[in-house]
């Protein structure tokens, strides 16, 4: 069987942000062209963030994917940690704030980054 890797950014049982990776399995298709199933989508959203770009930390509103379309975003997580995406690659933002709980910007989410001369270009597709 042949998978897609996803790198999923999630809310993980202590209400922190981490990153983990899963497969999508391509089980559809013919052996030239291996595809998934059909996955949800809800909307398409487009963003363009200028050199020196940098959020404060935050949470997903709503599961999404990111793509990044030209440039470097950088994700930073509460533990110190951070992971840098290039033009082409991607990951799935499924950090949302956890039931209940009211945000911490001290605890909870992620913070991003536009890294580098080149301006950040990202796909934003819900889930």
């Amino acid at each position: 069987m042949q998978a897609f890797k996803r790198t999923v950014l999630f809310t993980d049982t202590d209400g922190r942000a981490r990153f983990r990776e899963e497969d999508i399995s391509l089980d559809q298709g013919t052996p030239a062209s291996r595809l998934s199933e059909l996955l949800p989508a809800h909307g398409l959203q487009l963003r363009r963030s200028p050199a020196g770009f940098q959020s404060s930390f935050h949470v997903t509103t709503s599961p999404q994917w990111v793509f990044i379309l030209q440039g470097q975003m950088e994700i930073g997580l509460q533990d110190g940690s951070t992971r840098l995406f290039t033009a082409g690659q991607h990951f799935f933002s499924a950090d949302v704030l956890p039931h209940g709980a009211v945000f911490d910007e001290k605890w909870h989410g992620h913070c991003s980054r536009q890294v580098g001369n080149e301006e950040l270009v990202t796909a934003f597709v819900r889930a």
